[in-house]
């Protein structure tokens, strides 16, 4: 995960629930963008499968074709990903979205299909947004196995001491995160860091991201 699309998941948050709560986060005087996942909308389709597979089994082959989209998009750039997905992934989510609709009067509101159908079509415009940003992921993958250490431990740290003990908290367990991303071993990079950000310019200051840190300790080794 590059610094941009590191900070981007930050702000373009991933709406997991249905809940309307959180629709208050996307109001457009925040300025946040609404980022879908298809991780958990597959999932509704997928719950839904044994109780009709008729139905859910074309809407998960759909969905396994653009993981399959994803699969060719590893290793290449944010823009060559993109002009990727809109060449092949565009049309199956249209494809995707039409059939949908079409089974949306077929099934029953309270079923787990209808569950499906409901989440898919409601979530559909942020569902659709990795189609316009390369950097973005298709799903939350990433951050949730990123965050997976802080549900693990809050029960050992139920409380920071204050608020600004938890943004604090934030703050390091993100980097911890990127550098475990980028391959760097989270204690040396904080060594180096803090030893020599006090005289690093400011106007270098990303040269102190752990995806650029290796190649700038390397280089003063």
């Amino acid at each position: 995960m590059g610094p941009r699309n590191f900070w981007k998941a930050t702000k373009d948050i991933c709406k997991r629930t249905p809940y309307s709560v959180y629709d208050a986060f996307f109001k457009p005087a925040r300025g946040l963008t609404e980022v879908g996942c298809w991780m958990h909308a597959r999932r509704y389709f997928f719950k839904a499968l044994e109780s009709d597979q008729q139905r859910m089994g074309p809407a998960l082959h759909l969905i396994a074709r653009l993981y399959a989209v994803e699969d060719r998009a590893k290793g290449l750039t944010a823009e060559e990903r993109l002009a990727l997905r809109q060449r092949l992934s565009a049309p199956v989510m249209e494809k995707l979205h039409k059939y949908v609709l079409e089974i949306r009067q077929e099934v029953l509101p309270k079923s787990p299909a209808g569950a499906a159908v409901r989440y898919a079509l409601n979530q559909w415009e942020a569902l659709t947004r990795f189609l316009e940003d390369g950097e973005l992921e298709i799903d939350n993958g990433a951050s949730e196995r990123a965050n997976r250490p802080i549900a693990i431990g809050r029960g050992n740290w139920t409380f920071f001491g204050s608020d600004n003990g938890g943004k604090t908290a934030a703050v390091l367990l993100s980097f911890i995160a990127m550098c475990k991303r980028n391959a760097v071993e989270p204690f040396a990079w904080f060594r180096d860091v803090l030893s020599r950000v006090a005289t690093h310019p400011i106007s270098r200051i990303e040269e102190l991201l752990p995806h650029n840190w290796k190649t700038l300790a390397a280089a003063q080794a």
